[in-house]
């Protein structure tokens, strides 16, 4: 296993892979095309095309030549680092990729000279929000987007300079 940077190339590919592992979420909750239409699980790869920007950093965790994971870091300045679309192709999860990714993502922050990561998760999916309490992000709030039908928790994760 291997975790390097994407291009827009390999966007179909990794496309398919958010939309896979966001497919699970999406039915464990309820969530369709029609009642929650900007679920990640139903993003289109003209949305995935428009983040594409300078300050945009995709990565792919490839086994054997196939993405088989996914996480974009976005410099929103000030040295935080929005890190979105988190996911894992289902066959391939409870085997510690994951984590694998999230701590690169986090080395990657530190090596662009960034402090912290935000991320937005479903509020009300305590398995997600247990897993990245115990993977050193914190709960910073809620809110309420009209995008979504849930409300999005936000948290974040300092890295440690001292």
């Amino acid at each position: 296993m291997e975790i390097k940077p994407l291009t827009a190339e390999h966007l179909p590919e990794y496309a398919d892979v958010i939309r896979k592992s966001f497919a699970t979420v999406a039915q464990d909750f309820g969530y369709t095309s029609e009642n929650c239409p900007g679920h990640t699980s139903f993003i289109t790869n003209e949305r995935l095309k428009n983040k594409i920007k300078e300050g945009y950093y995709p990565f792919g965790c490839i086994i054997a030549d196939k993405i088989i994971g996914f996480a974009s870091l976005t410099d929103i300045g000030n040295g935080t680092y929005e890190m979105n679309d988190v996911a894992i192709l289902p066959e391939y999860r409870h085997f510690k990729y994951g984590k694998t990714l999230l701590d690169f993502c986090k080395s990657k922050v530190a090596e662009f000279g960034g402090q912290k990561i935000s991320i937005g998760i479903i509020e009300t999916n305590t398995r997600v929000k247990n897993w990245y309490t115990a993977n050193g992000f914190i709960h910073t709030g809620t809110k309420k987007y009209e995008s979504v039908q849930f409300e999005v928790g936000h948290m974040e994760w300092r890295r440690n300079t001292e």
